[in-house]
């Protein structure tokens, strides 16, 4: 009911905007709308003084804009009535008398002044301020984003604060951009106003003279009065407002006490008041200003400095005692061992040695390079990697890093510090000196080298990289060989969800009533453990909508789901306009696997002879190497029922072997065989 109530009010307050500009109003209505255009004035004005955060009148450009219109309608009023009648209302008459003095000459320098100080000093400076606000805003706003990825990285904040940063970030732009179009209304407003007085001015001096039989002199003294009156009634509000537009736009804190921080930075060290104090006594001796005044005020501010310093001395004091309090507390208070519970899926521990290369204040930019693997992985395999902890463990060898996966080590690394990782691609004819070490990524020989040889080393065609490149590029490494089971349930649903948005119909037909959350995610991860992308989750889903009904065998669903990828699949593995070399599986070999596959309620295993399956393997390095001596990567073609199996049966012994089915090969594509796995 209340909202209900609320959106009468605004829409009666703009009904009626509309309304005085059309039809004529007595001038006891006027009066009261006056009344309420000042008391609205006043209330948005300290409004804006105590709020604490700026986005707390985020709605303050629309009112700027309401309230213009509000008051430029009452101006067209009241001009009705100066002309028409010669009596506006009490309150136009009241300013016109009360503020002038009854005089006109000073009625409108008074009047000139008000104008004079909203035109060019409080509507000009708050026009350049927010124009300038708002540029910075925009300016500032990727940075923001990126320290937001940053701390969230780093485990500073959690998932819906860095949400509620970023939706902060956000509507602060809209905000000073909205404002720095809306202080043109007020400006334009204070304009408006002007051309109205002498429009008044002119327009009752002429009405006076000609309709009421007025001499000159009486029709601008009076209709004068009653137009500085119009005048002062609408330029007060409107320089109330101008106020509070320039007093939010200006406020340098977001979240201040504004009052008691203003008070405080301005009376709240006592040497300058003592220094004040006895600047203003001295006037006061020493010169024919008022002694009496002048000693009064030095005095108070001596005495008020006496009493701040006596205040600050308190508040040290105090401050202790909590601080003390406070560490005993919890020292006293039972440990809650809840958090220590919580396994972080990535961590990267450090020495203190690689602490500059995370801190930014140091120049490091290993947490930018942490988001960047993130969103490199999540484009690359479609999936969101897990938050990735960086801590600093004084345990560690000054240049040493961990990588750990679900709070157990996977692997290491050691950097030095200002140097620089050269590596011989092959073709390097010419040898350069330094400290022999193996890259952490792929254990290729590598040299360490210092900033003096890089560029030698570049031209002789090493190679080259940095510290933080190595650490990034380990970590991406291990990312994407674990990225398989760090995909949560959680994950999954969360994908679930951002697809159904868009694709309802094909959601509701798979899950749950085909398969369930556990199923798909096991499909999903079966194609990230061979570095297959799970980006395009649409072609995934219609694929398992359409087998699932068959079957829901896991490993039988994710064979059906490859082969509707194998446009994706054909494009990683095998570039086009090239022949590209890999090795085939005889026939044999196939039927001996298939021949020794068992069917069990929990799946398929393999149950072939330990001396058959040594024979394969030995077939299988065999002619891989013969691919890896040309440059290219290992890759067999197998049928398309035998693929899975074969990859089972290889995996142990080969991490990096392709296996691909005839059946995930574009048709144009072309190939040529340099050898047979035989048994």
């Amino acid at each position: 009911m209340n909202i209900k109530k609320a959106d009468i009010g605004v829409g009666l307050y703009l009904l009626a905007a509309v309304v005085f500009f059309i039809i004529p109003i007595p001038s006891i209505l006027l009066d009261v709308m006056l009344a309420l255009n000042i008391s609205i004035a006043l209330i948005i004005l300290f409004n804006v003084l105590f709020v604490k955060e700026v986005l707390d009148m985020s709605f303050f450009p629309t009112l700027l804009l309401f309230t213009t219109i509000f008051r430029i309608s009452l101006n067209v009023s009241s001009t009705r009535l100066i002309l028409l009648t010669g009596n506006p209302g009490n309150v136009v008459t009241t300013f016109g008398n009360f503020v002038g003095g009854g005089n006109m000459v000073v009625g409108t320098i008074v009047f000139i002044v008000l104008v004079l100080i909203q035109f060019i000093v409080i509507n000009k400076g708050s026009e350049r301020v927010s124009e300038v606000t708002a540029r910075f805003t925009l300016d500032a706003m990727p940075g923001k984003q990126m320290a937001i990825d940053a701390d969230l990285n780093t485990g500073a904040i959690t998932d819906e604060e860095a949400k509620e940063r970023r939706e902060k970030i956000q509507k602060e732009s809209a905000f000073f951009g909205s404002m720095d179009g809306a202080t043109k209304y007020v400006k334009g407003d204070a304009t408006a106003g002007l051309i109205i007085t002498f429009i008044n001015l002119i327009g009752g001096t002429i009405m006076g003279v000609m309709n009421m039989g007025l001499s000159f002199g009486e029709a601008i003294g009076h209709f004068g009065l009653l137009t500085i009156g119009d005048g002062l009634v609408s330029q007060i509000p409107s320089l109330l407002i101008s106020l509070s537009t320039g007093i939010l736009v200006t406020k340098g804190s977001n979240e201040a006490d504004f009052s008691g921080v203003l008070v405080k930075q301005l009376f709240g060290i006592p040497k300058v008041l003592y220094i004040v104090g006895g600047v203003i006594v001295f006037l006061g001796i020493a010169t024919p200003l008022n002694p009496i005044l002048f000693i009064g005020f030095g005095l108070a501010f001596i005495i008020a400095g006496r009493s701040i310093s006596k205040n600050i001395g308190e508040e040290s004091i105090v401050e202790e005692v909590q601080q003390a309090e406070t560490e005993a507390e919890e020292i006293r208070k039972p440990e809650n061992v809840v958090s220590l519970l919580q396994v972080d899926p990535i961590e990267l521990e450090f020495g203190y040695g690689i602490i500059p290369l995370a801190d930014v204040n140091q120049g490091g930019d290993l947490l930018d390079r942490v988001v960047m693997i993130r969103r490199q992985v999540a484009l690359e395999l479609g999936t969101v990697v897990p938050i990735i902890r960086l801590r600093d463990n004084i345990q560690l060898n000054p240049n040493q890093y961990i990588i750990k996966i679900k709070g157990v080590q996977v692997t290491e690394g050691e950097i030095l510090f200002d140097h620089y990782m050269a590596m011989n691609p092959g073709y390097v004819e010419e040898e350069i000196t330094g400290i022999p070490t193996f890259e952490p990524s792929f254990h290729l020989p590598a040299i360490w080298i210092t900033e003096a040889q890089r560029e030698r080393a570049e031209s002789l065609g090493y190679t080259v990289v940095d510290a933080p490149s190595i650490i990034a590029t380990h970590l991406t490494e291990v990312i994407r060989s674990h990225i398989a089971e760090l995909l949560t349930r959680q994950d999954v649903q969360n994908l679930v969800n951002n697809l159904k948005e868009t694709n309802p119909v094909l959601v509701d037909e798979l899950t749950p009533k085909l398969l369930g959350l556990g199923e798909i995610q096991k499909v999903l991860q079966n194609l990230l453990e061979e570095g297959i992308s799970i980006r395009d989750l649409l072609t995934i889903f219609e694929s398992l909508a359409d087998h699932a009904q068959t079957t829901r065998d896991t490993d039988v669903l994710t064979e059906y789901v490859r082969q509707s990828l194998k446009r994706a699949i054909s494009g990683k593995y095998f570039p086009a306009n090239e022949t590209t070399s890999v090795v085939t599986l005889d026939p044999k070999v196939e039927q001996e696997i298939m021949s020794s596959v068992k069917q069990t309620e929990q799946g398929a295993y393999l149950t072939m002879d330990p001396d058959k399956t040594k024979a394969i393997m030995d077939s299988v390095e065999t002619e891989t190497r013969k691919l890896e001596d040309i440059g290219k990567s290992p890759i067999i073609i197998t049928s398309p029922i035998v693929r899975m199996y074969f990859k089972k049966l290889t995996e142990e012994y080969f991490k990096d072997l392709i296996v691909v089915s005839y059946n995930e090969v574009e048709s144009n594509v072309e190939l040529q065989s340099v050898g047979m796995v035989t048994a």
